[in-house]
């Protein structure tokens, strides 16, 4: 064998791919939103290898943006490189077709939008731009996005955006933030995850990034009553949803008091499909 014949080493399983295959043998009704979640997140590790490191403002800027209630990242912090995002919605798109989780006529339109960085980049900007103060508030129809772009944009982009966060996390500190919206990006939390019953950490829905708020609360319309702040658990514990009467809305979230190991996003979004279910049979939508 020479040596351009040689088998090239393979790079060993990351632990959110070892835990995913684990949950589908665990549980084989979640092998669909599995086998989904396994692409996609192979399609982030390629697509993290293509990521440069960005230069973001100064810290001190970055703190002062803060400490006024602003995200620390605009969109000139992000590392992204048009012809690479692209790519990534591209296939991004693709995955979620295949899967059936976008619709044929949506998959076709939002191929076409994408196809070319430039068609994409005012589109990124606009979306960016509604969270500049936290989640959005621009009515669908205010919008000229296509349906499904905004899902896409938050799922192809997340490595560009986890590796700002990586940079821009150092040098400041979030003590006073305060706020149930992301501290980077200004996106509303996806999922969170309980440190014990008084401390809880919430977690961006577009760039993972990991912030202090308050155990007991709505973090889209900050109801603190307790009475209108109904809980549910899995059945082996692991998991609560945080449903509010107050807007409807909830937030799933993991126990990791005790737990065998630290929570993680890409898995546990996935195991906790069961509660989503329960909760729409409730009537609750997810933030």
């Amino acid at each position: 064998m020479t040596l351009n014949e040689r088998p090239r080493p393979t790079r060993p399983e990351t632990r959110d791919l070892t835990e995913l295959r684990a949950l589908k043998a665990r549980q084989p009704e979640l092998a669909p939103a599995v086998d989904m979640q396994i692409e996609l997140v192979e399609l982030h590790r390629r697509i993290q290898l293509r990521v440069s490191t960005p230069t973001p403002a100064p810290a001190a800027q970055r703190q002062a943006r803060l400490d006024r209630g602003h995200r620390a990242l605009e969109l000139p912090d992000i590392p992204l490189a048009w012809a690479d995002a692209g790519l990534a919605a591209r296939q991004t798109a693709d995955i979620l077709h295949r899967h059936e989780a976008l619709e044929p006529a949506d998959h076709r339109r939002l191929v076409a939008i994408v196809r070319e960085g430039a068609d994409l980049a005012p589109l990124v900007a606009q979306w960016y731009a509604e969270t500049a103060d936290g989640p959005a508030t621009v009515m669908p129809s205010v919008s000229a996005r296509p349906a499904m772009l905004d899902d896409v944009l938050q799922v192809a982009l997340r490595p560009f955006f986890v590796r700002a966060v990586e940079v821009a996390e150092r040098g400041i500190e979030l003590g006073n933030w305060g706020r149930p919206w992301c501290p980077y990006c200004g996106a509303s939390p996806d999922l969170a995850v309980y440190l014990d019953d008084d401390h809880r950490r919430l977690i961006c829905s577009r760039c993972i990034a990991r912030w202090d708020w308050e155990a007991i609360g709505c973090p889209w319309c900050e109801v603190r009553d307790r009475r209108q702040l109904p809980t549910f658990t899995s059945p082996d514990r692991q998991y609560r949803l945080c449903a509010c009467d107050g807007c409807r809305r909830y937030l799933k979230a993991y126990n990791a008091h005790g737990a065998a190991r630290p929570v993680m996003p890409a898995v546990d979004s996935i195991a906790t499909l069961p509660l989503d279910a329960a909760a729409v049979q409730r009537g609750y939508v997810g933030g």
